[in-house]
């Protein structure tokens, strides 16, 4: 599973709505990840730039994005920004990978090693 943070900024009608009827989004969230074969970690009300935050597994990119085109779709939320997510365990793997593929590569501009 690959871990993905998720921002976006709701519309004034979505605020209306949980104005009238405040409710716990993340159980909604953690509904439509489940049901897409991910997991909800985390869901946070940010200030500033987004108003929210989430923090999510999801088993591929093609998964995520069937809950982002939904969430999009209903009306409630813009801007959406996705960041995939590793950890330094898994940063680490991919330098020692990088490693092996030093000497194949040569940069724009030079000449080969």
């Amino acid at each position: 599973m690959s871990t993905f943070i998720v921002q976006g900024r709701w519309t004034s009608e979505a605020v209306k709505g949980m104005l009238a009827h405040p409710e716990d989004r993340a159980v909604a969230l953690s509904k439509m990840y489940e049901s897409s074969g991910g997991k909800l970690l985390n869901f946070y009300v940010t200030f500033g730039e987004y108003d929210f935050l989430i923090i999510a597994e999801s088993p591929s990119e093609h998964a995520l994005l069937s809950g982002l085109i939904v969430a999009g779709a209903g009306g409630a939320v813009t801007n959406l920004k996705t960041t995939v997510a590793v950890t330094s365990a898994e940063a680490k793997k991919a330098f020692e990978a990088a490693k092996g593929l030093v000497s194949s590569y040569t940069p724009p501009g030079h000449t080969h090693r």
